[in-house]
């Protein structure tokens, strides 16, 4: 028998925020990589990148690149997704893919490994790699559920511009030291750069997060309301959101009201089971002003929360403050973490 030397990954999308962060990633978690492919658009295709020591040039995504790849870790948006996806699946790849593409698929597993790992087992060759902000809600709420059930959710988000790609976070950059100049702002990415019309980012906040569905609500929130119900097989649960993005670069912030199922649960209860959660990190003593933030969480894997406290209304309700770096939980470690489980569980 020849030695193994490790899995043939493909990274497609990798000179954008995520891709970059995913190879960050898989250097960081010495993922077990045979040959690394990289891959992105015709127009960015010819960068070099560096990756353990060695310089890898990236190559245009076309079908015939998946020849003998094992994983497929896809960020380069859904259009990419959809007409390259199954081309992979087709050549013997299993695909991770951080698109909304394939997300709310029949058949195509959500995964957020700290709360439904082995849905990843029922993959038919694509697992969907959830919104950025769902993962790190579903991550603090599954505890919940387990140990108290879990009726309603409503969330008001505060989403970092590095959501939004490096133009935005370019745009907030530029726009942020002209206003301090006394300049006049000039957007033209967010809230969505497809749209006619776009607002200035810096010393702002909006109410926008991808594009206005018929119901009044964007994609973005529709995003988290109906993934929160398939990561968490709950089609009953009432989940509301409200998706703001505000002028920082990096991790996301939520504000969390749930009502649980069960009578006379205290904050010392919900307190315990998301310390001991895997993938949480509880920050919560008011006393001392202790309580995350989207600055300390940057560049960290794991989702903070803080700010447990009782609705003084509603007996079985409560409030989380929820923070996690986007490109990392959100995203790229994410991604690693499904690609890790496939062959930790041997479901290539």
């Amino acid at each position: 028998m020849s030695e193994f030397k490790g899995y043939q990954v493909a990274v497609v999308g990798a000179t954008g925020a995520v891709g970059q962060k995913i190879l960050e990633t898989l250097e960081k978690k010495q993922f077990p990589i045979g040959k690394l492919i990289l891959l992105s658009s015709k127009r960015s295709a010819g960068t070099n990148i560096k990756f353990n020591d060695q310089i890898y040039t990236v190559k245009e995504a076309k079908p015939e690149s998946f020849e003998g790849v094992d994983i497929a870790l896809f960020s380069a948006g859904g259009s990419v997704s959809k007409a390259l996806a199954h081309e992979a699946v087709n050549r013997g790849a299993v695909v991770v893919d951080n698109t909304s593409a394939f997300r709310m698929a029949e058949g195509v597993p959500l995964i957020v490994p700290e709360v439904n790992e082995s849905d990843i087992q029922k993959h038919s060759g694509i697992i969907a790699n959830p919104n950025c902000s769902t993962i790190q809600m579903v991550a603090a709420l599954k505890p919940i559920k387990d140990s108290f059930g879990l009726k309603r959710v409503l969330v008001s988000t505060y989403q970092a511009v590095s959501g939004a790609g490096n133009q935005a976070v370019e745009e907030l950059s530029e726009q942020s030291q002209a206003f301090l100049n006394g300049e006049e702002l000039e957007p033209a990415v967010l809230p969505v750069s497809g749209e006619k019309n776009h607002y200035p980012i810096a010393f702002n906040a909006l109410p926008q997060i991808d594009v206005f569905q018929e119901n009044g609500y964007t994609f973005e929130e529709m995003k988290m309301i109906n993934e929160t119900k398939k990561i968490l097989h709950d089609d009953k649960l009432s989940v509301a959101a409200t998706c703001v993005r505000l002028p920082f670069f990096t991790s996301h912030a939520e504000s969390v009201y749930v009502e649980v199922e069960k009578d006379q649960i205290t904050v010392d209860e919900i307190q315990e089971v998301l310390a001991n959660a895997p993938g949480i990190v509880l920050e919560d003593d008011p006393t001392n002003q202790v309580y995350p933030t989207p600055l300390e969480a940057a560049g960290k894997s794991d989702v903070f929360v803080g700010r447990v406290r009782k609705d003084l209304d509603q007996p079985k309700g409560f409030h989380l403050w929820v923070v996690s770096d986007n490109l990392l939980k959100g995203a790229a470690w994410n991604s690693v973490q499904i690609a890790e489980s496939l062959i930790k569980n041997n479901w290539l």
